[in-house]
């Protein structure tokens, strides 16, 4: 009997012969929760400003860009996008790039507008968990030389 709880007490305290490891970090996590969409708009000296748009979630980037031509609404801040009557957007994501098809041609949009469409399609992508070097290319109806260019957001530069 001795003998059993002596080979009992040292398969105890051998183990399973797994050695214990450190902390393991996974990257952030996703935050899509979210009471809505930040939006970018301009102020009154043509500084990107967020705007929080309450939808009671986040959404795709395709809806932020949808509510994003909607125009800035009676927030007080400008908008450097011309009105679409068709406000959808055709993304498309790769691991490093989000590609955006806008129903724009580059004569309804200046660079400022560019950047409001590039650093809202960024929020949404990022907070929705993916990867905050990931840039965007922002194609228009007619082929520009705007379109080739791989951008990101200002704010976060």
């Amino acid at each position: 009997m001795r003998r059993i709880v002596w080979v009992a007490a040292a398969v105890l305290l051998a183990g399973c012969a797994i050695q214990p490891s450190g902390v393991t970090r996974g990257g952030e996590a996703p935050t899509g929760v979210a009471p809505g969409v930040t939006l970018y708009f301009l102020d009154a000296h043509g500084q990107l400003r967020p705007q929080l748009r309450r939808t009671g979630r986040l959404g795709t980037v395709s809806e932020a860009l949808a509510l994003l031509l909607s125009g800035p609404g009676t927030s007080g801040l400008r908008t450097e996008i011309a009105p679409s009557a068709t406000p959808r957007t055709v993304v498309t994501t790769t691991p490093d790039t989000i590609r955006l098809m806008m129903p724009l041609t580059i004569d309804d949009v200046t660079e400022l507008g560019i950047h409001q469409i590039v650093c809202t399609a960024l929020g949404v992508h990022v907070q929705s968990g993916g990867s905050r070097n990931t840039k965007v290319r922002v194609r228009f109806t007619l082929p520009t030389p705007e379109s080739g260019e791989r951008r990101t957001c200002p704010l976060t530069d």
